[in-house]
């Protein structure tokens, strides 16, 4: 069992489209607080980000966001938190996110997301963290990216127990529930010569 008291949530600065993407924010803000988890974020009042914010912040849950100091200076810093750290970059951003986290969960979102949570699961997929990784696939959001990771293994890119390092559901309560029964592989990344 993996003990869960922080989750690091990337997210987008964005809210999409779709009201699916608002209402899978608050079950998510919702479960984290049922669950007396901290959530640990980037710090921002706007988008998706600002709503998982103000929404476990509401039910009276506890938010660390970390924003370098350009971000601030461009007034999308959330002001309201129960911590701020201010960096100065992303880099460090990233790393006191990790650092901070039992955890990670991507919601839908763009780039900055994908790559957040592909930093993370590069460093588990290394040995560098135990520690859960997972997409909350929201109304198939990612389910062409797991389809493409699917591919990766095929084509001799990535091991199958790897591939499985990123955990995912379309239901917050259940993907938690996967991140708290979590148990890291021992297999290195780097192929055999008997598996090539």
């Amino acid at each position: 069992m993996t003990k869960l008291s922080t989750i690091c949530v990337y997210c987008g600065s964005n809210p999409g489209f779709s009201p699916v993407y608002t209402d899978a924010t608050i079950e998510l803000a919702d479960t984290l607080v049922e669950q007396g988890i901290r959530l640990v974020y980037g710090g921002a009042k706007v988008g998706q980000m600002g709503q998982l914010a103000d929404r476990v912040l509401a039910q009276g849950g506890e938010v660390i966001g970390i924003m370098p100091q350009a971000l601030v200076d461009k007034e999308v810093a959330h002001h309201g938190l129960t911590q701020l750290h201010v960096v100065t970059s992303m880099h460090e951003r990233k790393a006191m996110m990790a650092e901070l986290a039992d955890g990670f969960i991507a919601m839908p979102g763009g780039m900055g997301t994908l790559e957040e949570i592909f930093e993370v699961v590069t460093w588990a997929q290394l040995g560098f963290h135990q520690k859960p990784c997972a997409l909350l696939n929201v109304d198939g959001y990612y389910t062409a990216l797991l389809t493409f990771l699917d591919n990766t293994v095929s084509q001799g890119f990535v091991k199958d127990v790897h591939r499985q390092l990123l955990l995912n559901d379309s239901n917050a309560p259940d993907l938690i529930a996967q991140m708290h029964a979590y148990e890291a592989p021992t297999v290195t990344k780097w192929l055999t010569k008997s598996e090539l």
